[in-house]
């Protein structure tokens, strides 16, 4: 059994642009660009960046939720790319996703149970009876009571919605669960207590996270290792503490930063980046980030910078630091 779990090679996600008299494609949105990471067994793996730089169609296309343009990914050893429909839904029962709206990933129509049982349904696993206590066990597993199950999504609040939205992704036990800003559309006060749900569930059922956001301070919250994505692409990858301790890329130290602190009088150097983040569907050349970079040179004008590690496993893709 090998230490990564999933293993994504450079994946690409491009959506055409049609236009003119006969509709034909006159260009492409490059929402993914050449993406590689790897996700070991029990981390958890944050995905960083603002919103549009293509965290959410990582992840949904590692999922094949949507069919990703080029590149490669490996579950478990089983290259997911190359799997037939019906053999993509039986592997489903281990890859699971936890959506970021809480209010919109339910069906109104349906209650609880009904909601949570379904995936039992669609893979043929349990009786009637067998079915029903397992939705009763994952609704206190994830803090809510046994009597909830007769209610419906619009009885309950952002908080308890999303723990709903954990329990269904936890219903087949799965090993992966890809969590697509999960706490963003929630009060503060209670992602803090959604953030803890996860990972004591990470600790009890051994889970896997690759856990998107784009507010670093939650990130840094539950992450083991951090990729910091801009404009399609991964511009840095190290460990969670590494990144907050010494980040080397111009724009991870610019997101940085950004984040509020608790000490009003703390001596901090703000980045503020110039100009506005360019479109996907007409990047720049070289380096994507070379509009708004405070170090640009020509080089990083004309060259893309490869994505390699200068060190303890800390990747970046810089000119700045070459080996």
């Amino acid at each position: 059994m090998t230490e990564e779990l999933l293993v994504v090679k450079n994946l690409k996600k491009y959506y055409p642009i049609t236009g003119g008299v006969l509709g034909g494609e006159i260009g492409v949105v490059k929402a993914v660009d050449d993406v590689s990471f790897t996700v070991k067994r029990g981390e958890t793996l944050g995905l960083v960046g603002e919103s549009g730089c293509g965290k959410s169609t990582t992840g949904r296309s590692l999922l094949r939720l949507i069919e990703p343009t080029a590149g490669e990914v490996y579950f478990d050893g089983v290259n997911v790319s190359a799997l037939s429909i019906e053999e993509m839904r039986k592997m489903r029962r281990d890859m699971q996703i936890v959506f970021q709206d809480p209010f919109a990933s339910l069906n109104p129509r349906h209650n609880i149970e009904k909601i949570l049982e379904e995936p039992l349904i669609v893979h043929g696993m349990g009786s009637s009876a067998e079915r029903k206590k397992r939705v009763q066990e994952m609704l206190e597993v994830v803090g809510l009571s046994s009597y909830h199950a007769r209610r419906y999504p619009h009885q309950f609040s952002g908080g308890q919605r999303q723990r709903i939205g954990i329990a269904r992704a936890l219903m087949l036990n799965p090993k992966l669960i890809v969590a697509d800003e999960p706490v963003s559309a929630l009060d503060v006060s209670i992602q803090s207590q959604v953030l803890n749900l996860m990972q004591d569930l990470q600790r009890d059922l051994g889970l896997t996270y690759l856990f998107i956001a784009h507010d670093l301070s939650v990130v840094r919250h539950i992450s083991d290792r951090v990729g910091v994505m801009y404009l399609g692409r991964i511009v840095e990858l190290t460990s969670s503490a590494q990144l907050y301790s010494n980040p080397l890329h111009p724009y991870t130290k610019a997101l940085l930063s950004a984040v509020p602190t608790p000490d009003p009088d703390a001596a901090r150097e703000r980045v503020i980046l110039q100009g506005d983040v360019p479109s996907p569907a007409n990047p720049p050349s070289g380096c994507t980030f070379h509009t708004r970079c405070p170090h640009v040179t020509d080089e990083c004008r004309t060259t893309r910078p490869l994505f390699q590690d200068v060190g303890d496993g800390h990747f970046v893709a810089c000119h700045l630091y070459k080996s």
